[in-house]
This record gives C-alpha cells, structure tokens and sequence, in this order.
C-alpha cells in the first residue's frame, strides 16, 4: 500500500449514531460502501458473532476507526466513526 503521511493537528472528530438495522450482512455492505464512499482508507476489517445474538465489527482505517455493535433483543445498532479528518467524517455523515 502506498500512503502519503502529512503532520496534523491531534483531534478527533466523531459521529455516534443509534440506527434501527441489525442484520450483520446488510450492515456490513452499507457501512463498506459508506466508507468507499467517503474516501476513507480502509486497512483492515474484523468482525464477531456473539453465540446468542448480537454482533460486532469494525474497520481499522488509516483515518481512525469504525465500529458497529448490534443489540438485536432491542432492534437498535450503535455505530460510532472516529477521524481525524473532518472532511471525510462529514461526507460520510451526509451520506447516511
């Protein structure tokens, strides 16, 4: 992978959102896309299904960090994107 580094200023900006989808696969492909979308950087992807229900994933990203945590027993998601770039963070907040 080639990345261009450039120095930043330390701040984090985040987006914590409750939304009503639980289904893993519908999840991950909206929030895959979402990122695409956005331009963010995406290095790696990890994901659990909890033995009752529930599931968790996230993507590691070069920006920072996407996490989605399900609780299908209330049908809410929590979904939580940190950056660094602001830009991005909006692009992406505007697309949901």
């Amino acid at each position: 992978m080639n990345t261009t580094y450039k120095h930043i200023k330390a701040q984090i900006f985040n987006l914590q959102e409750w939304i009503s989808e639980t289904n893993p696969d519908v999840l991950k492909n909206r929030f895959e896309a979402l990122l695409k979308q956005s331009k963010f950087t995406i290095l790696a992807f990890n994901e659990h299904y909890f033995e009752q229900q529930g599931y968790t994933c996230f993507w590691l990203l070069g920006e920072s960090h996407l996490a989605i945590h399900t609780f299908p027993e209330s049908n809410k998601t929590y979904v939580e994107l940190s950056s660094c770039n602001q830009e991005k963070l909006d692009l992406f907040k505007s697309l949901m």
